[in-house]
């Protein structure tokens, strides 16, 4: 349920480092299932810099509107248009078809700081989810 070469944020986003130096971004599966139906996803255009733990746009679900943090910094170089037209598709497929954006790393080491699978799902478990 949450892949263990991503990393996490307490903020319940994901991001996968590449070796070129870019990053994909989403949300967890415990964020879309909390959020129920996802209806509308506002992301930063490419070109936007991003920072850290910063707000970087917005998902819309039938039950509430919720702020999307950036687990990295960055510059945008990709959004998914393809969450525009299907907005469910965080629901099924947060680390697939629902990757957010891709963006330009400003520092790999920010992504090491972040939670691992294991230590996400005790984060989850101290919650009491």
């Amino acid at each position: 349920m949450y892949p263990s070469d991503l990393r996490y944020s307490k903020e319940h986003e994901w991001v996968r480092v590449s070796d070129d130096g870019t990053a994909v971004m989403g949300v967890t599966h415990f964020a879309q299932e909390q959020l129920g139906d996802v209806v509308y996803i506002d992301l930063p255009a490419p070109g936007t810099r991003i920072e850290q733990f910063k707000k970087m746009g917005e998902i819309e679900s039938v039950k509430a509107v919720s702020e999307i943090f950036a687990p990295v910094s960055g510059e945008v170089v990709e959004a998914n248009q393809g969450l525009v037209q299907s907005p469910e598709s965080v629901n099924k497929d947060p680390y697939g078809k629902g990757w957010m954006v891709r963006v330009r790393l400003k520092d790999k080491a920010e992504a090491a700081k972040l939670m691992d699978a294991r230590a996400y799902q005790e984060m989850l478990g101290k919650a009491g989810h």
